[in-house]
């Protein structure tokens, strides 16, 4: 299994308190039946759910994790043992197909890269554009999974990444979740809370995993894919504690995203039209998807650094050099207000590139609607606009 991540909990980066708190609750004999494992994409709650189950069903568990040698163990960290079991969205080419019939490709894909997100997962499958789901053919599958005993393990476990794409198909599972088998366990891990039914939700135990932190991130770059220092501090900041997307940007060329927002802003505040049009025209779809979400996601940590330095929160900016000393004059120059606008702005056209819309329509509408929150809610002279771009 060369070039595969170990899933015990001292091989996943940081989360030490929802470590702590989960071997607790195996400790005191206080497992819940099914658990909903809440957290952003990328970061980690899918992994922490494997390292949480290997645990449980351990043989020979340490004070803090699971042995990682005992033969529930080595089954576990190649995602073979017969009580594991795994369900996750995916894009059936037949009403019959179910997890099981991806399953290698799902071993491989969770094993190389355990921080996964659906975009990940979906490149994994080559699916294109398809629709992810999780169908009422995996509902059943799951049912008649579940209801044998258990092969050899204390505890059968299904993990259940991404239920919000179960929909309505997760009321055949209600039973089932509210009145399992004996030592039976749901963990369900999932990205958007609002998404998933009430009816599931009311019948688990939260777990909030948080996103990293940069400095997580930065550890993970440089200890487990040897990144340099620098680049690692570059990537974690514009990953703001989504792993996946970190990964997504070792495989891209660097960009100088700082001079690049840099001239994009003293056009927008300046109002200067023409270079916005050649900007959008040119500059921006010449970047490619990728760096524009990645651009987006940069300018979007920027700002927010910027709401941090106005808060009097300096000591948590992770800024240096001039882009630290352009926050700075750029946070004198414009309200909170305005930076918060911007960056619900931003994260709209952020999600509207991910699905591939037009980028030289969405970068013009975005600029504009720049120029609107910029330059003409609030009297900026033509000096304060220098000292800040």
């Amino acid at each position: 299994m060369s070039g595969y991540i170990d899933m015990q909990f001292k091989d996943i980066i940081g989360h030490h308190a929802i470590k702590t708190h989960l071997v607790q609750t195996v400790k005191d004999n206080r497992v819940s039946h099914a658990q909903l494992f809440l957290g952003k994409e990328g970061s980690g709650g899918l992994a922490v759910a494997v390292a949480y189950a290997q645990y449980i069903n351990c043989t020979q568990p340490a004070n803090n994790d699971s042995c990682g040698s005992c033969s529930s163990c080595r089954k576990y960290e190649k995602l073979i043992h017969p009580d594991l079991h795994f369900s996750y969205p995916f894009f059936a080419s037949g009403e019959k197909d179910v997890a099981t019939t991806y399953l290698d490709i799902w071993r491989t894909a969770f094993l190389t890269n355990p921080y996964m997100g659906l975009d990940y997962w979906r490149h994994q499958l080559e699916a294109g554009n398809k629709q992810a789901n999780i169908n009422i053919a995996e509902a059943h599958d799951i049912i008649k999974k579940l209801s044998l005993k258990a092969f050899e393990a204390e505890y059968k476990v299904l993990i259940m990444w991404l239920p919000e794409y179960l929909q309505t198909q997760g009321n055949a599972l209600l039973k089932l979740i509210e009145e399992p088998p004996e030592k039976t366990l749901f963990l369900l891990v999932s990205e958007n809370q609002d998404r998933i039914l009430n009816t599931i939700i009311s019948r688990t135990q939260l777990v909030k995993i948080p996103k990293f932190s940069s400095d997580d991130v930065r550890q993970f770059l440089v200890s487990e894919k040897s990144v340099p220092d620098d680049r690692a501090n570059e990537i974690a900041f514009i990953a703001d504690g989504n792993m996946q997307t970190a990964i997504n940007l070792l495989e891209e060329e660097t960009h100088p995203y700082f001079e690049l927002l840099i001239n994009w802003l003293r056009f927008v505040v300046t109002d200067s039209g023409l270079n916005i049009i050649r900007f959008c025209e040119e500059d921006f779809p010449k970047l490619g998807r990728e760096n524009q979400k990645n651009f987006l996601l940069y300018t979007i940590n920027v700002f927010r650094q910027v709401l941090l330095i106005q808060t009097g929160l300096s000591q948590l900016v992770l800024l240096k050099g001039d882009e630290l000393d352009f926050t700075q004059k750029f946070g004198d120059n414009f309200k909170s207000e305005q930076l918060e606008a911007a960056i619900g702005l931003l994260e709209k056209t952020h999600y509207k590139v991910e699905r591939n819309a037009n980028p030289k329509i969405l970068f013009l509408d975005l600029s504009l609607q720049l120029v609107l929150i910029f330059k003409y809610q609030m009297e900026i002279s033509k000096n304060s606009i220098d000292q800040g771009l």
